[in-house]
């Protein structure tokens, strides 16, 4: 029996150490998906916080009698405020591309051709949404095997992700990637020189808590495990929100959560009453209890029983004889407190999160642009807030992007380069037109004042090109040798200060002298 060589026992210490890590991030995703609350009145963790997000709410604060009686009546009725808290700021988080360091002017025009391979524009919107609804969201670059130089650039749910850092320089260490079927679990573990895949059997009874046994997961068509990183770093980047200088980011609705739940519940309270106590109240008095009689299986009354009131409360009919009964009323009940209370509600949740209370209420007439401008005040700031946030992961995208094409140098300028945002502050048509044209009266380039117009990296260079063809058009390619003063033939608009010879060649003749006058 031959003695295993070095390389066999290193690589089995570092296939013990990945399993390890492996575990403990699955660990830390479980412990995601099922935890987080701060409170038991809102569902937790982060498919809690983007149920709330959906609109899939439950009906909470209610006391008891009326569950009892109504919380089903009222299942899937949801008046959802969390989404437009959401999107108010996502929808601005608009990434353009990245300006590298040896270059001033344009977006990399390679990276732009990645981005929109692996259509990352729409993959960005989605990790924005869900990183300011759920805390978080990941994304991984991998190599393309049909294009070496076309990576593989995706996004990925925090339910199913989960990276480890080191304490001190909060590099990325190791990161993982699972999922689960019918039967079993898969885990991806990416360090920074191997990949690592494994599965195991989902024990019958679903006990997260029962050890199962781990087992390398590789493809029938290939031995290789664990297969190489070809990038040298790890591949996944994670988007987070804000944070206390913890690992713990907060979601932009998760003080939301507590007023979303009061608001549906003032509804419910609403709509029930809506149903009976829109309509006068009637009091009868005087009657004995309603029964209705017991009978045997002959038909024979053979007693008596008390009708119960709730079968009076859903049947709205009653029977009552004796001639001391008396009906009474009182008029029906003011209903438009509830609305002031949603009203209010509401206003907390515009106030909490700097979201302009005409994004919640919808209520405009004849507002000035300006106007609005001031409103949106607080949301700007915190969609600028937000694009910090969101400004390294993005550098660490393109640089693994860079490395995925085997340009390392272009990876070192990625870390550093500039992100480039559309402008979250939304401005009116007549707004910008207006600002276009002071800021070519006060000597702004014109490649500048499209990109601050809106315009994407593409069309900023489409335009510029249309505005050199332009002038091409404009000026004649053969210039007319001409005097200063003397007019051009039809059709020609430049003046080529010629050499004098030209000059007098081109110079009209003079007029000759008058004739001297004569006598008489």
């Amino acid at each position: 029996m031959t003695e295993p060589s070095a390389m066999d026992v290193e690589m089995s210490a570092d296939t013990e150490r990945a399993l390890v890590v492996g575990r403990r991030l699955w660990q830390q995703i479980q412990l995601r998906q099922h935890s987080g609350a701060t409170t038991g009145h809102w569902s937790p963790g982060v498919h809690g916080l983007l149920d709330y997000y959906r609109g899939n709410h439950n009906l909470r604060f209610a006391s008891d009698q009326f569950s009892e009686h109504f919380k089903k009546r009222f299942d899937g009725f949801t008046d959802n405020w969390c989404a437009p808290v959401v999107d108010a700021a996502a929808e601005r988080m608009n990434h353009i591309g990245i300006r590298l360091g040896n270059d001033t002017r344009d977006a990399d025009t390679e990276f732009q051709r990645v981005m929109e391979e692996n259509d990352v524009a729409r993959g960005t919107s989605e990790a924005f949404t869900v990183m300011l609804a759920a805390t978080r969201s990941f994304g991984l670059v991998w190599g393309n095997p049909d294009d070496e130089q076309t990576p593989n650039v995706t996004f990925e749910h925090p339910e199913f992700c989960a990276l480890a850092r080191d304490p001190e320089t909060r590099r990325t260490t190791a990161s993982a990637k699972a999922w689960l079927d019918d039967q079993r679990g898969f885990l991806t573990t990416y360090m920074d020189d191997f990949v690592y895949k494994w599965q195991w059997a989902i024990p019958k009874d679903n006990d997260p808590g029962r050890p199962v046994d781990w087992t390398p997961r590789q493809p029938s068509s290939d031995d290789t495990w664990p297969i190489r990183n070809p990038l040298g770093r790890n591949p996944m980047f994670e988007f987070r929100n804000s944070t206390l200088l913890d690992d713990k980011p907060l979601s932009d609705i998760s003080g939301v959560a507590a007023m979303q739940d009061a608001i549906n519940l003032v509804w419910a309270y609403l709509m029930n009453g809506l149903d009976f106590a829109s309509l006068p109240q009637r009091l009868l008095s005087g009657a004995e209890m309603p029964t209705m009689p017991i009978l045997n299986n002959r038909g024979e009354k053979i007693g008596e029983k008390p009708i119960e009131l709730s079968k009076f409360l859903t049947d709205r009919i009653l029977w009552i004889t004796g001639k001391d009964a008396k009906a009474q009323s009182w008029p029906a009940a003011q209903l438009e407190v509830f609305e002031s209370v949603i009203g209010m509600a509401v206003d907390h949740v515009s106030s909490q999160t700097r979201t302009p209370p005409h994004y919640l209420m919808g209520k405009m007439s004849n507002t000035a642009a300006e106007s609005l401008t001031v409103a949106e005040t607080g949301l700007v700031a915190r969609v600028m807030q937000r694009l910090g946030y969101a400004t390294k992961p993005l550098r660490e995208m393109y640089a693994l992007v860079a490395l995925a094409q085997g340009d390392e140098a272009k990876a070192k300028a990625a870390r550093s380069g500039h992100i480039l945002w559309a402008d979250p502050q939304y401005r009116s048509l007549s707004q910008k037109v207006d600002g276009f044209s002071k800021f070519a009266s006060g000597g702004m380039p014109l490649r500048w004042r499209l990109e601050w117009y809106g315009l994407s990296p593409a069309e900023v260079e489409r335009t510029m090109l249309m505005a050199k063809d332009e002038a091409e058009t404009l000026v004649r390619a053969n210039p007319v040798p001409a005097a200063p003063g003397v007019p051009l033939p039809r059709g020609n608009t430049v003046i080529d200060l010629a050499p004098d010879k030209a000059l007098a060649s081109a110079r009209p003749a003079e007029d000759p002298p008058s004739p001297a006058p004569t006598a008489g």
